[in-house]
């Protein structure tokens, strides 16, 4: 284990997909992996360290490293089909912890939902 001051820091995008039908978390992950490395290639998609955290309800965190977020984003604009179904892919926030992000964008939104 490193410590602290030598890991990677992280930021947590706080995505909803926006579709006409669910989207299953496999095809999202496909989706996402394809149009980073379209973007950006191999090398810039491994940069980015992308890992899709949790995902219900058409919403989910995804953790990236804290210099590709702007990447990350962009990637994401790309999306516009996921699973051969038309989607968008939202940004809510980002976040510095995974506490914070489900605090102030997931919980809000369920809360505001209701």
């Amino acid at each position: 284990m490193l410590p602290p001051s030598l890991r990677e820091r992280k930021r947590y995008l706080i995505i909803e997909i926006i579709t006409e039908h669910d989207v299953s978390r496999e095809e999202l992950i496909r989706e996402i992996f394809a149009a980073t490395g379209s973007l950006y290639g191999d090398i810039g998609s491994s940069e980015c360290g992308l890992k899709l955290l949790n995902f219900e309800k058409q919403k989910g965190i995804l953790r990236c490293s804290h210099m590709m977020t702007e990447k990350t984003r962009a990637a994401l604009a790309t999306i516009t089909s996921i699973g051969g179904q038309r989607a968008i892919v939202h940004v809510l926030g980002i976040s510095g912890t995974i506490k914070g992000a489900t605090k102030k964008y997931i919980q809000c939104a369920t809360i505001s939902e209701a």
